[in-house]
């Protein structure tokens, strides 16, 4: 059966855009190194992410895995589809924080919650749980792993 995920970057407060749908700094990682997510001959797919060092081993093996992405219409829209190129692989069901990944969560269908924390307080904004209506518990993080300008963690669910 597949791992389901819920990934996204995030702030220290927890949203994943302002109130206007913009992530201000939130992505500013995705460019400030040297080293591209995908580095295979001939990968042309986020060739403009251009990540540090000590987040590209993380980042490209999330990325690499994921079979399928479920996402809401607002997300699917502001990406323009991700112009039919999402990150894809096999094996993993990302589904997007925000309000989509808030109802799965709440349905027990998340195995994982991944968070790229970025250090910005926005304040308010677009929640990564979107409106929370009940506790869920989880593991201690398995993953923890100091970027440039952001941190990754992966926390699994307790069922």
């Amino acid at each position: 059966m597949a791992t389901v995920i819920m990934h996204a970057v995030v702030s220290v407060d927890g949203f994943i855009a302002d109130e206007n749908d913009d992530v201000g700094p939130l992505f500013d990682w995705y460019f400030n190194g040297d080293v591209p997510i995908f580095e295979e001959a001939g990968e042309e797919t986020h060739a403009t992410f251009r990540i540090g060092e000590r987040s590209h081993e993380y980042v490209s093996s999330l990325w690499g895995s994921i079979g399928a992405t479920i996402q809401g219409r607002h997300l699917f829209d502001l990406t323009n589809g991700w112009d039919a190129q999402p990150p894809a692989g096999s094996r993993v069901v990302a589904v997007c924080a925000g309000n989509v990944g808030g109802q799965a969560l709440a349905l027990g269908l998340v195995d994982v919650v991944a968070m790229d924390v970025v250090p910005v307080v926005f304040g308010t904004g677009k929640r990564y749980f979107g409106p929370v209506d009940s506790q869920h518990l989880l593991e201690d993080p398995d993953v923890v792993i100091q970027g440039d300008r952001v941190v990754h963690l992966r926390y699994r669910t307790r069922r």
